[in-house]
């Protein structure tokens, strides 16, 4: 998720536990080969062995819609040994679709197959390629129809968001549509899709007949979900055992940001996590005007060790 779940989120989340796989931020690719520099400012784990500080596996993602540049990145991508690559067909903003990225190409089966067999020639034997996807751009009526073209490029793994393009992020999701595509495919099928609580993923699982889920926003607003599904005997985890791992996110905002954005960063996962933790709330509220990081640490962290005078 652009813009959201980077690298500083994923090292945080990772720590609390529950979660045996992540997906990076998608890596544009348009008519040039990208540097090493920029695979590895969007997926720094790339320089830990493909993993997170906690030892999760990362795969980086892709998305573009020329199969020639797709394949020349993912073999410079691939010497650098993440855990596997992802192909973005799910990405719904108009400034992506508009340059024929993400979800508009899910009109396109018979591109996203050039697209996934040439990025699968290009990628060595053994390393995983997976896909994420929507239902659909503007209907379902060609969900299947894309998901073979994917399963028949060579992906190993489809991931469902259960809405399509034109339903954007509004409730519900379409879990028991994910089951229809997932017994006419033979790879694993992911469902992903409105999950904010572990009742939520009873759900999705039981309606789309998966057993593995994939989290996106459910997880940034509440940090213990994926624990909470993994083990339901668990305690939840409280605002007190989140500060912390708040603070150590903030610390990597301020190293990795520009200060200008710094505020705004931390301001963004606080409006997240209102909707599980009341004090968040009332956080929110305290900082939500304040843009020096100087002035929302000492609302929320107290004094910082080094203040300036």
């Amino acid at each position: 998720m652009e813009g959201l779940l980077d690298h500083m989120l994923r090292d945080v989340l990772t720590r609390v536990g529950g979660i045996d796989r992540c997906v990076s931020e998608f890596i544009r690719i348009t008519d040039r080969l990208m540097p090493n520099r920029v695979f590895t400012r969007i997926v720094p784990e790339l320089l830990n062995g493909g993993l997170t500080p906690a030892g999760v596996p990362v795969r980086a993602q892709l998305l573009g819609s020329d199969p020639v540049c797709m394949a020349e990145n993912a073999g410079k991508l691939a010497a650098l040994k993440p855990a596997g690559i992802d192909l973005n067909f799910g990405c719904p903003a108009k400034n992506v679709n508009r340059h024929r990225g993400g979800a508009v190409l899910l009109d396109e089966p018979e591109l996203i197959l050039q697209i996934v067999s040439a990025v699968k020639r290009a990628m060595p034997p053994g390393m995983p390629l997976s896909a994420k996807m929507r239902l659909g751009y503007m209907d379902d009526s060609r969900t299947l129809e894309c998901a073979q073209a994917m399963v028949d490029g060579g992906a190993e793994e489809l991931v469902i968001h259960a809405r399509t393009k034109a339903d954007g992020y509004k409730p519900p999701a379409y879990w028991e549509r994910i089951d229809a595509v997932r017994t006419k495919v033979e790879v694993s099928v992911v469902a992903n899709g409105e999950v904010w609580t572990a009742a939520d993923a009873r759900a999705c699982l039981q309606q789309s007949g998966c057993s593995a889920l994939m989290l996106g926003r459910g997880m940034v607003a509440d940090p213990g979900l994926a624990l909470a599904i993994c083990r339901p005997a668990a305690a939840a985890l409280s605002w007190q055992e989140l500060l912390p791992l708040m603070r150590l996110f903030w610390g990597q905002v301020m190293v990795h940001m520009p200060a200008k954005h710094q505020a705004g960063r931390l301001k963004q996962w606080l409006h997240y996590l209102r909707r599980r933790y009341p004090e968040a709330e009332e956080a929110y509220l305290r900082v939500r005007t304040i843009n020096s990081p100087f002035e929302l640490h000492l609302q929320l962290f107290g004094m910082p060790a080094e203040a300036p005078i």
